[in-house]
């Protein structure tokens, strides 16, 4: 069997273990450094991913992660921030790990192996048509992202692969499928290194770009975060008032109005009527921000047109 990339030497390991502690980390910056630079060449594939994940949530599908390791780690922080960053609901996100709950604790390396808990852990997720799975695994060939996958496709699933070797099996069976063609790692084999570097940010990047898609942000702002603490109520208020112009007190004043909902308050704040009209108006967006606020400067304008026709002209004023 022909070597793959993750598991070959790096060209600078050699006398690695005897080198200076500087030259040592120099090397495992540059190496971070390399592997970051391949998710450039996968950027069709995470688009073309990202749409199928926005039309999936945007539908009522949920939004499955399956992975094993250090790639299940990967999986796993991108997964469990989407709520607060963007305010997917919890249920519409599921996380299947090999290992499942004990993962956190040990991470060990058998249960990547077992297929037959892959399979029950897609079934248990009740993934199906109407949903997306993107599996993650930087051999591509690990037991449990493929059967994960393999049943995802059968039950009408879309799938979406992310793997760090060409020609993975993987790849292949999946809908849209990402390679990170990742260079050697400097400690050959552990892909928690590179292999993950280019994974988290290509997973960053298609969940951004996907919430992009559905609304959930505005120029650089999170306009759908769930504010449930201190710090994010506080970066809520400052969206409001960067977004509507107002001050941090009036943003704030707007939000308590709104429930909470940063879209909302930006609405009020812009002339929306009342939280209920500002429901109804992101409604008919589709919940994006910026047609919403169209729609309410066009409402003005088409009001102002009214009283403008309406009003009688000088001199013919009843006496």
């Amino acid at each position: 069997m022909a070597e793959t990339r993750t598991e070959a030497l790096h060209h600078n390991a050699e006398g690695l273990d005897i080198q200076a502690p500087e030259a040592v980390l120099s090397s495992l910056a540059n190496a971070q450094i390399e592997a970051a630079k391949a998710v450039h060449g996968a950027i069709p594939a995470i688009a073309a991913a990202a749409e199928i994940i926005a039309s999936r949530l945007k539908s009522g599908g949920k939004l499955a992660y399956a992975a094993a390791g250090s790639s299940g780690l990967m999986a796993l922080a991108d997964a469990l921030e989407l709520p607060g960053t963007f305010g997917i609901q919890r249920d519409r996100i599921a996380i299947l790990i090999a290992g499942g709950g004990e993962a956190f604790k040990t991470l060990a390396g058998g249960p990547e192996d077992d297929t037959e808990e892959a399979s029950a852990a897609v079934a248990a997720a009740d993934i199906g048509k109407g949903d997306c799975l993107i599996a993650v695994s930087a051999s591509g060939s690990t037991p449990y992202a493929v059967r994960a996958i393999e049943d995802a496709r059968r039950r009408g699933a879309a799938t979406i692969a992310i793997a760090n070797n060409r020609y993975a099996p993987l790849l292949r069976l999946a809908d849209i499928a990402i390679l990170l063609e990742t260079p050697p790692e400097l400690i050959a084999g552990s892909t928690r290194m590179g292999a993950g570097t280019a994974q988290k940010i290509a997973l960053n990047m298609l969940s951004t770009l996907a919430a992009i898609h559905l609304g959930h942000v505005h120029d650089g702002y999170m306009v759908n975060l769930m504010a449930d603490n201190i710090k994010l109520r506080d970066r809520a208020a400052r969206i409001v008032a960067a977004v509507s112009g107002r001050d941090k007190d009036e943003a704030a004043r707007l939000l308590e109005k709104s429930g909470g909902v940063v879209k909302t308050a930006i609405l009020l704040a812009a002339g929306a009527a009342s939280a209920d009209a500002a429901e109804k108006i992101l409604e008919g967006t589709g919940h994006k921000l910026r047609p919403a606020l169209s729609a309410i400067e066009g409402s003005k304008g088409r009001n102002a047109s009214v009283l403008i026709k309406t009003e009688p002209e000088k001199g013919q004023q009843g006496d």
